[in-house]
């Protein structure tokens, strides 16, 4: 069983620095064998983007990677992916995804599962307590990231 909590506190770290930067706290690694090869964070106010999401920042920041290595990559991210973010990780077929937490929002993750992808909801308390916070401090922010 892989510690996955060096690399959740990477995604943290991420998370962080969105939030510190005026953005929503959602952050983001890619895993390959063991390396952390990519790092993003929710980028949508920071950049004025529809589709900066943790989990895109990171895939956009690692930049061109050939099918082979996606297939042996882990995504990890503080928050449930959303619709748009697990329809790339089904796209570029990452067949591993470690999830912070899913108690303030939850993604498609039963679809993602259902076509083979391995869903790990750690329920990591700092996650929750970032997102909560925000949500707290935020809520038309929140809401709009989440499209209510």
């Amino acid at each position: 069983m892989t510690d996955h909590t060096i690399f959740m506190q990477a995604a943290l770290e991420e998370a962080r620095k969105g939030r510190k930067a005026g953005g929503i706290p959602i952050g983001s690694v890619l895993v390959v064998d063991g390396e952390i090869i990519g790092r993003g964070h929710n980028q949508r106010v920071q950049k004025g983007s529809t589709i900066r999401h943790a989990e895109m920042d990171c895939l956009e920041e690692t930049g061109r990677l050939p099918a082979s290595t996606y297939q042996r990559a882990t995504l990890y991210s503080t928050l449930s992916p959303c619709d748009m973010c697990s329809g790339a990780v089904l796209l570029y077929g990452i067949k591993h995804v470690v999830v912070g937490e899913n108690r303030t929002f939850q993604g498609p993750e039963e679809y993602v599962r259902s076509r083979g992808v391995e869903v790990q909801v750690l329920d990591d308390p700092a996650c929750v307590a970032i997102m909560e916070e925000f949500i707290a401090a935020e809520p038309e922010l929140w809401n709009e990231d989440i499209g209510e």
